[in-house]
């Protein structure tokens, strides 16, 4: 019994040595082995490994891509106006080592000095850029670089810092007022060029309406003329030919026109000799 008691007791501290012996590496972890408080090794693939009881630790830390979100801060562009900012940063942990030697490991210690690294970066950037050029196309290249600016800084405490984001910007007061009066003024230069330039066709078009009316109206004139100039021309042939044939039928035929015209209108008054030729198919008794 006693040696039974013996042999339970040995495996028991067997398998609690096995088990202090070896630790897991998640695929989603990253670990550091210490002896006495002093790395000895970082570099783990996932899986099974081994330490010695006592003499090693290990630390575990996320291998995963993390978020820090930072709240309103305030910067100054260019000009010396006050712009509220909000972003956050995706960074995941690459060196290990580094990263523990750079901050013991501790996460919220690590996440203030990446927000510092890239608040002095969207600082610089935003000092020599205008309220326009930052809340406009211009924000993409900012960003590119601080982005840029803080993988560099972030490398030595062993930290890539995968992406900078900026999810909004306010003005203060003082910068809406001037932004809003920016626009007004903008908006009415863009107006009054479209109004110049639209009184400006419009005289066009109305020029160009009066030239093709003159032009026209000339044409119609002249086209009138010729066709004038050709009945005229037909109507004295036409005469000319009937005279030719019967002379005095054709003077017959032009006093009685005359009479029409001349003769038997409402409130005419007409002096003439009685003896004239005007009246003579009327004064001869027996005309040809």
């Amino acid at each position: 019994m006693g040696n039974m008691r013996l042999s339970l007791i040995i495996l028991v501290l067997f398998v609690i040595g096995i088990s202090m012996s070896i630790f897991f590496v998640d695929q989603r972890e990253l670990a550091i082995k210490f002896r006495f408080g002093e790395i000895v090794d970082s570099d783990f693939d996932p899986g099974l490994h081994f330490k010695i009881p006592i003499v090693n630790n290990v630390q575990f830390f996320p291998r995963r891509i993390q978020t820090i979100t930072n709240p309103q801060e305030l910067f100054l562009t260019k000009e010396k106006k006050n712009l509220f900012v909000d972003f956050f940063i995706k960074w995941r942990i690459v060196e290990v080592a580094d990263y523990y030697r750079a901050t013991r490991g501790e996460q919220l210690l690590s996440s203030q000095r990446l927000l510092e690294i890239v608040k002095d970066g969207i600082r610089a950037e935003f000092a020599k850029r205008t309220v326009p050029g930052v809340v406009t196309a211009e924000r993409r290249e900012l960003m590119a670089e601080v982005l840029a600016k803080a993988r560099a800084s972030a490398a030595q405490l062993g930290i890539d810092v995968v992406d900078v984001r900026v999810k909004r910007i306010e003005f203060s007061e003082d910068v809406s007022e001037s932004v809003f009066n920016r626009m007004r003024q903008e908006r009415a230069r863009t107006a009054a060029e479209l109004r110049a330039e639209g009184a400006e066709n419009a005289e066009q078009i109305r020029a160009d309406a009066d030239r093709q009316r003159t032009v026209i109206l000339a044409e119609a004139y002249r086209d009138a003329e010729i066709i004038r100039g050709q009945g005229d021309a037909s109507s004295a042939e036409i005469y000319a030919n009937a005279f030719q044939k019967n002379e005095e039928f054709y003077r017959f035929y032009r006093s009685v026109e005359a009479y029409r015209n001349s003769i038997g209108t409402q409130n005419d008054i007409l002096v003439l000799d009685s003896s004239g030729d005007f009246f003579q198919y009327l004064n001869d008794p027996k005309p040809k």
